[in-house]
């Protein structure tokens, strides 16, 4: 199962950008919330239904697990003591985790990109700690997943299909959707 979290003031065009691709690819995708509320709202006032909420999820078959940016959402996701946890397993695991604009910043202050290669929205960087900062569109590195921003998403997205579904099955969504 594949997870991707929300919280209040998440960047719109990644989350559901990510939760569209994935669905198209038929991949199983479950969103979650970690604030009070299964609806949570968005940096631009999008308003999503999330699934589950976080206290609701057995994620032990998680098998990856996807961070949104956006401000407040990235910090939101950070300050769930919850999710910083399973973070930390999932990583220790070696699971995927995939993470893009702010959000790989939550990765760098957990130390998870400790000699990784990472990419962030431009300011971030030095949130990456330890991480090797590149400047490419989408990065993957180990078993984290790391992209720039909301222009990018639909590669972040297709990357992430790649990873769980394979180069055909990513290639046929992407020519569905007229991506080049």
């Amino acid at each position: 199962m594949i997870y991707l979290f929300l919280g209040t003031g998440f960047e719109e065009v990644e989350a559901i950008a990510t939760i569209d691709v994935l669905r198209r690819a038929e991949v199983e995708l479950t969103t979650v919330s970690v604030m009070n509320t299964l609806s949570v709202e968005g940096a631009h006032g999008v308003c999503v239904e999330a699934d589950k909420m976080f206290d609701e999820v057995d994620f032990s078959n998680a098998e990856m697990l996807i961070l949104p940016g956006g401000m407040p959402g990235t910090l939101n996701l950070g300050e769930h003591v919850g999710l910083t946890t399973l973070l930390r397993e999932h990583n220790k695991k070696g699971r995927w985790i995939a993470a893009i604009c702010a959000a790989p910043s939550i990765l760098g202050k957990m130390h998870i990109l400790r000699n990784q290669q990472a990419v962030c929205y431009p300011g971030f960087e030095d949130q990456l700690e330890e991480a090797f900062v590149s400047k490419d569109r989408v990065m993957v590195s180990g078993n984290i997943v790391t992209s720039r921003g909301p222009g990018c998403t639909i590669e972040f997205a297709l990357q992430l299909a790649i990873i769980l579904k394979g180069e055909s099955v990513a290639k046929a969504v992407a020519e569905g959707m007229l991506v080049k």
